[in-house]
């Protein structure tokens, strides 16, 4: 059975996972596990995934980074789904099924993923020197709190008597920020 997984970071990259989904299916996935969650996160889904697949069937994914955050992690995955005699396809090597039972399969993909994990590093560094150059210029002032945008809020209520427990409900904050700011 061809079993697929796809994955994004966040839910804001709905689109994304659209895609990897549509690219599985046409490549013949019968089961196919999805999540948007940060790859360092738990990947509950990953897991359900790594569960389900059985001797004989070919795990597929889109790219390398879809299914591990580093060659290492990659490796570890590929080694549980010999365990299972699973195989695993990416589709980013243009269908082409990697053999992870031979030498050249791993070689292939340990490079493909260090080529990922190397792409990514250089990603995250040009990432922090715009985001060094934006605050230099004072256009870049990061996240504004959540729970601080509702300050107002917060304060009206606690003049109201509502409880902080029952204010962090309403507002969907966290009771610590809920006193962080009456505090304040």
């Amino acid at each position: 059975m061809l079993v697929g997984y796809g994955r994004t970071s966040t839910s804001e990259q709905q689109a994304g996972l659209e895609a990897q989904e549509r690219d599985l299916r046409a490549a013949g996935v019968e089961k196919l596990f999805t999540e948007q969650v940060s790859s360092v996160a738990k990947r509950a889904q990953l897991e359900v995934t790594l569960d389900f697949v059985r001797a004989g069937d070919v795990l597929v994914v889109t790219k390398p980074d879809r299914l591990a955050r580093s060659t290492v992690d990659l490796l570890a995955i590929v080694a549980r789904l010999e365990a299972k005699g699973v195989a695993l396809r990416i589709l980013s090597m243009g269908g082409a099924s990697l053999d992870t039972n031979t030498p050249t399969g791993r070689l292939m993909l340990t490079m493909l993923a260090g080529i990922a994990e190397f792409e990514r590093g250089l990603m995250l560094e040009r990432q922090r020197e715009g985001i060094a150059t934006a605050k230099a210029k004072g256009k870049y002032r990061g996240r504004a709190p959540t729970a601080q945008r509702q300050a107002d809020k917060v304060r009206r209520l606690k003049a109201e008597d509502v409880k902080p427990m029952e204010i962090a409900k309403r507002l969907g904050i966290s009771r610590a920020s809920v006193y962080r700011i009456l505090e304040a």
